[in-house]
């Protein structure tokens, strides 16, 4: 007789049993050690044919309800066994939670509510208030949900009540059955993995699972997965892949668990091996974000054709707190982080980033999770079967491509200073480093500017900042020559001289000491190596300082010419001199000729006392406007005079360039005239 000694089977006969290991093993499964399975169930067996006697006693356990009670939840189809996962349904609702921006909304739903136990408690009718509290609480609810601020997306993203990855997949499917561990010895509850139907059509489902209360998020680490999690998704890939079924992810982390066992056991290796797997799986791949979805942790299953995002979720790569500590050192800063990030849904489909937007209730995914599955179970149908119909390599490329689109740059265009933002100032450049070139494109850049604003009638530029660039390079210039033609040590000699004298006044020596140190830097300034930049520079500074000096004149202008065109087209109009304009006008066609100077003297005089008297009704109108009119001349004498005047003085002009040419020590004190103008300028001696 030989016993088990970790059973309660008796075994009785030779060392020659008929007893295989494999039986022994697989009868383990069932909770009973040592029991070959063909004798499970049966209390004695007779005498075998060996002579082996068998007694079984099998031990009384409580009933396993497995994986939840004969009466679940009766919004879970399909019954119990066909939803092979732990996952179960809370036995107690859980507590209504307020978000901070939905008070307003509280306080109304309390009067409802108050009017009602009033109601109740006096018999009386208060319908009519009641209907109209529910009206206004109706449309306090819509306008808070459809003017939602980023970071209030952000909050409901990560309301405690939200449906997680699990409550969404038992709405949608008809049979469920979870998959587990990463074949590595782990199973990471963060992620879970199994294998759906929706409408008879199978899909492999995984996500990331967050907590319903404080005990599954421990348990649950929060939705925040370790290597081993992203492990198990990888095998889960391979598998559906290799049998062929479309691929559902559902994205709902703050981000992937980052403490040093992580780490220690390659997070970054196993988020990055799952980015590269999932680009060759020749499978249709749709993501949804569900939640928030947080960095490298959330794209580790995110790698889809289509990304399609409920209402108030979020996809980022830092959180708004993270970020806002980063820049603006201080968490308070996160809505002004939230808005700037463009997290939200409808920003990530104008970015292209996300591929649809997944509607929600009135009051968020949590206010009715039934309806909001059923909104995603329409979703990933229609993708589906837009994905489906593409072929292997067309599906692969189509989710190159969707990831090869995002974001853009452009070269060589000018950037807009209204939109450029820099976190730091931008310092100037230090002078003697920005090339003449530079300096050139700039003077004709502005102008061009000034032309063009001289065609539309309309000047609005600032060249002050120009100008004072010019003025530190000039200054730079000088303070370079100074040095290289040694005035600088003698300058700064006489500074101290001057600081150390006790009157503030200068002596008539001290005086002398400075004109002759004057005299002798500007006898000297054209042996200076830098002469001629110096020389370009004070070029540019005059062209830019006309140029400004015309657009303010023309600015001021544009009111007054404005106002004489205006007071000319009303002479225009009065009755008679039209009258006498159109006459001419018809005399003129008539002589057919063109050119005043072709007129029969006759026509000629007509047209002058035409004009004279336009000019002299002009001028009568200018003056009654409160406009001088100082004096005036014809057309045609006018031109005649300015003809004049240009060749007058252009021949003097000449005259007086061939004497500056032919007399080099006055060519160059004219040159130090120049200068001394220029540098004067201000406080002219």
């Amino acid at each position: 007789m030989a016993s088990a000694s970790q059973s309660p089977v008796n075994l009785s006969g030779s060392s020659s049993s008929a007893t295989s290991p494999s039986d022994l093993l697989r009868s383990s499964i069932n909770g009973v050690n040592g029991v070959p399975l063909q004798t499970l169930g049966r209390g004695h067996a007779g005498p075998s044919r060996k002579g082996l006697n068998i007694v079984a006693k099998v031990r009384k356990v409580k009933k396993h309800e497995y994986p939840w009670p004969q009466d679940p939840d009766s919004n879970v189809k399909g019954g119990v066994l066909s939803h092979l996962s732990h996952f179960k349904p809370l036995k107690e609702k859980p507590k209504p939670v307020t978000l901070e921006f939905e008070k307003p909304l509280m306080d109304l739903q309390k009067k409802i509510i108050d009017v009602q136990k009033m109601a109740n408690e006096t018999g009386l009718d208060f319908s009519d208030q009641i209907i109209s509290l529910e009206n206004k609480y109706q449309q306090a609810l819509k306008d808070l949900y459809t003017h939602l601020t980023p970071i209030q997306r952000v909050n409901i993203a990560r309301h405690p009540n939200r449906p997680t990855f699990l409550d969404h997949v038992f709405n949608i499917t008809d049979k469920f059955v979870e998959l587990h561990g990463d074949r590595g010895g782990y199973d990471d509850p963060a992620v879970v993995t199994g294998i759906g139907t929706i409408d008879g059509r199978r899909f492999m489902f995984m996500g990331q699972q967050k907590g319903r209360n404080t005990k599954e998020n421990i348990q649950r680490n929060f939705g925040m997965p370790t290597p081993h999690g992203y492990r198990k998704a990888l095998r889960m890939m391979y598998y559906a892949d290799h049998h062929g079924f479309p691929i559902v992810t559902f994205i709902d982390t703050p981000g992937a668990f980052a403490d040093l066992k992580s780490e220690e056991l390659g997070q970054g290796e196993a988020i990055a091996h799952n980015l590269r797997t999932m680009f060759g799986l020749k499978v249709p791949i749709v993501s949804i974000v569900i939640g928030e979805g947080g960095s490298g942790g959330a794209l580790a299953i995110g790698c889809a054709n289509k990304l399609l995002m409920l209402e108030n979720a979020v996809f980022y790569v830092a959180s708004p707190e993270a970020c806002a500590a980063i820049l603006w050192k201080t968490a308070k800063a996160s809505p002004k982080a939230a808005e700037k990030l463009k997290i939200t849904a409808n920003e990530l489909c104008k970015l292209q980033i996300a591929d649809g937007i997944i509607p929600e209730p009135l009051g968020g995914a949590h206010a009715d999770p039934h309806w909001t599955s059923e909104q995603i179970k329409k979703a990933i149908l229609e993708s589906m079967d837009e994905l489906q119909q593409m072929g292997t390599e067309e599906l692969l490329r189509h989710r190159m491509l969707k990831f090869r689109k995002i974001g853009g740059f452009q070269e060589g265009l000018p950037v807009d200073p209204e939109k450029k933002v820099s976190m730091k100032r931008k310092e100037e450049p230090r002078p003697g480093l920005i090339s003449d070139k530079m300096l050139q494109g700039e003077v004709n850049k502005l102008k061009e500017q000034i032309m063009k604003a001289k065609e539309s009638s309309s000047i609005d530029m600032d060249q002050n900042g120009l100008i004072e660039k010019l003025k530190r390079e000039i200054n730079y210039e000088f303070s370079e020559a100074a040095r290289a033609l040694g005035i600088e040590e003698k300058l700064s000699k006489m500074r101290e001289e001057f600081a150390k004298a006790e009157n503030e006044q200068l002596t008539s020596d001290q005086i002398e000491n400075l004109e002759n140190l004057k005299n002798e830097f500007n006898e000297n300034l054209a042996k200076a190596p830098n002469y001629g930049r110096l020389k370009y520079k004070l070029s540019l500074l005059k062209e830019i300082s006309e140029a400004k000096i015309f657009a303010e004149n023309y600015k001021k202008t544009l009111p007054l010419k404005a106002k004489v065109n205006e007071k000319f087209k009303e002479v225009l109009e009065k009755p008679t001199l039209k009258q006498k304009i159109e006459n001419l006008k018809d005399e003129v066609e008539k002589s057919g000729v063109s050119a005043i100077e072709e007129f029969d003297p006759e026509l000629k005089e007509k047209v002058l006392e035409v004009r004279e008297e336009v000019e002299s009704e002009f001028v009568k109108s200018l003056e009654s406007s409160g406009v001088h009119v100082t004096s005036k001349f014809g057309q045609s004498s006018m031109s005649v005079i300015k003809a004049k005047v240009d060749e007058l003085n252009a021949e003097v002009n000449q005259i007086i360039q061939d004497v500056i040419e032919s007399t080099p020590d006055l060519k160059n004190k004219i040159e130090m005239l120049k200068l001394e103008v220029v540098k004067d300028k201000n406080a002219p001696s």
